[in-house]
């Protein structure tokens, strides 16, 4: 068994961030360097006020870094920022031998190489990296291709990495064909099933959309507690409530400073998103930065353009929560869940109905118990999204159809 690449965490407190701040977020840099196999044995934090356009951090710095590193045996030295090819240059020439130089969007890149399973995960993973070494090709290119591997270095291969810009490029161009054609795939299977309404689950990293995606849906994989458990898109039916069916889609987490080059890559599947008429936007409650991550996962959702027709936020993990809930946002539907306990599920359930119910694009016949030749027509040409049974009668509800006011 190969021993974990052990790394020496570097951030910088500027006048915009407090020194609290990048404290939390080496924190879970850390939690990015352990899901991708290696170890932090070490974290530097500078105050100053901007970044040092050759280092990032201060020269005089760089030689603390360079102690700290060779004191811990260190061989990877891992920024929270995105790093230029000339500032990853100039550091590891100053670094002890072997000591190699990564960024945060570098890692979370390795990660996305090593859990993606299916051939459209692959192919975004594999389109986002060669985007993200093409701007890096001068110096990083050149000093991959030497490497055996490691964190940073998976998923597109030894081989490409001595390739030149044309032929990455023309790789690119291929792999956005794919793309393409996986979205004309999916563009038919959402025509089979645009009778029913759409719940796309969005949110965080870890806040526990697969466990309420098993939940909702009935469905058993393996969960896994730890960062990017799941980049696989998954739709399944389920039943809330009344009769009422829906399609749930999973979605991949977000993370603050997710590099954009993913987040282009994912568009096909994150517009699962922007074509539901509910978003449940999961945030992990217990954690002490749950607002903040709520507003990242707004942003994410803003830079692609989409506008949920209707959002639910659900505050998850509430079973790990002592004393009282946290405040909740005002002017939001909220709910309060433990995904994992069930607790709370009725209630969002109930808000789900609410919410897809009350689209502009639903409404509601309704006919006598006996039910008669008028239900039977109805059932046969309308599109039928759910059906309510009492004593005094029977309710469809109905997609409306064009021309009927």
């Amino acid at each position: 068994m190969a021993e974990r690449e052990r790394a020496v965490l570097v951030g910088v407190a500027t006048g915009k961030v407090a020194r609290p701040t990048v404290e939390a977020h080496l924190d879970e840099l850390a939690q990015l360097v352990d899901t991708a196999g290696g170890e932090a044995v070490a974290r530097m934090v500078q105050e100053r006020k901007s970044p040092d356009p050759t280092f990032f951090i201060g020269k005089g710095k760089v030689g603390e870094l360079a102690s700290l590193a060779k004191v811990n045996g260190a061989n990877l030295v891992l920024f929270d920022d995105d790093l230029t090819p000339s500032q990853v240059r100039h550091l590891e020439e100053e670094l002890p031998d072997g000591v190699k130089v990564l960024d945060r969007s570098g890692v979370i890149l390795d990660i996305f190489a090593l859990r993606a399973r299916t051939r459209e995960a692959q192919t975004q993973v594999e389109l986002a990296q060669l985007s993200y070494l093409l701007s890096r090709l001068t110096r990083r290119w050149s000093h991959l291709s030497r490497q055996a591997g490691g964190i940073g270095t998976r998923g597109v291969g030894e081989t490409q990495l001595e390739s030149d810009r044309r032929i990455i490029r023309r790789r690119i161009a291929a792999l956005r064909g794919r793309l393409d054609d996986i979205e004309r795939e999916r563009i038919v299977q959402r025509k089979r099933r645009s009778h029913l309404p759409g719940v796309a689950l969005v949110g965080y990293t870890n806040a526990g959309k697969s466990t309420l995606f098993e939940n909702l849906t009935g469905t058993q994989t393996l969960v896994e507690n730890r960062l990017f458990a799941t980049l696989d898109p998954r739709t399944r039916r389920s039943e809330i409530g009344d009769g009422l069916v829906v399609t749930v889609a999973d979605t991949v987490g977000f993370i603050r400073k997710l590099p954009h080059h993913l987040v282009a890559s994912f568009r096909a599947t994150l517009a699962e998103a922007a074509l539901a008429q509910v978003v449940v936007h999961l945030v992990d409650a217990s954690h002490p930065d749950w607002t903040d991550h709520l507003k990242v996962g707004e942003e994410v959702l803003a830079s692609l353009g989409v506008e949920p027709k209707s959002c639910v936020i659900a505050l998850n993990k509430i079973d790990r929560i002592e004393g009282g809930l946290p405040p909740a946002p005002p002017d939001r539907t909220v709910v309060a869940i433990s995904a994992l306990t069930g607790k709370g599920l009725d209630r969002l359930r109930s808000e789900l109905r609410l919410a897809v119910l009350g689209q502009p694009g639903i409404e509601v016949l309704r006919f006598p118990a006996a039910g008669g030749a008028e239900l039977q027509r109805a059932l046969r040409e309308e599109t039928v999204v759910a059906r309510r049974f009492s004593e005094t009668g029977i309710e469809l509800m109905v997609k409306r159809r064009k021309g009927r006011s």
